[in-house]
């Protein structure tokens, strides 16, 4: 038995993942790579007028997901090891504040920094990565997360999704922990009651 299934999580690539109730509801704070995870890994790089440009593709369902959690109470934060505007204006759409762009990948200082600001402990967080810069980050965190299509450094690291990342693999994260800790049917329902009323 893994240290993870001790905790009462799935890791088998072929099993559908699951997250114990005690585990989910410890969760205060969800931090998310960006390349591979939001994204498909996939960079778009080009020139306009001599100026570098650079294009990264989000998933629609995964900006849903991060809503479902922050309306839970959940904080997200962005932690990656590369820097880009895409980001930033990725996390600002999204209305998350806590974003680490570090060209040097040191992912587990920044999340120590962040939760000491907090007031948050590493068993309290769960981390969704996909390669070897989030390893030190999954080997700590309370509820480790890989995307179905991670490397093999990592997928007995943490819950493996189905889902490839930036291709809804955050959004079944998100409903999974939300659905453990029994809160996602009444988010949904609280969600599409505020999309159903007159702007005031």
């Amino acid at each position: 038995m893994t240290a993870l299934e001790s905790k009462g999580t799935s890791t088998s690539h072929g099993d559908a993942p699951r997250i114990t109730t005690a585990i989910a509801k410890r969760i205060r704070l969800v931090g998310l790579d960006v390349d591979g995870v939001l994204t498909d890994g996939g960079v778009y790089l080009g020139d306009v007028d001599g100026a570098r440009m650079e294009f990264k593709r989000f998933d629609i369902l995964d900006g849903l997901g991060i809503k479902m959690l922050q309306l839970a109470g959940i904080d997200v934060a962005i932690i990656t090891g590369r820097v880009s505007d895409a980001v930033a204006l990725r996390a600002r759409e999204l209305a998350i504040t806590d974003v680490v762009q570090d060209i040097h990948a040191r992912k587990l200082p920044a999340l120590r920094k962040l939760l000491a600001a907090k007031g948050i402990d590493e068993q309290d967080v769960a981390f969704v990565g996909d390669d070897l810069p989030d390893i030190a980050v999954l080997r700590v965190v309370g509820l480790p997360v890989v995307v179905g299509n991670c490397t093999e450094d990592v997928a007995h690291l943490g819950v493996r999704l189905t889902r490839n990342g930036g291709h809804g693999a955050v959004r079944e994260f998100a409903e999974l922990l939300l659905r453990a800790r029994g809160e996602w049917d009444g988010l949904v329902e609280a969600y599409v009651k505020s999309r159903s009323e007159d702007a005031v």
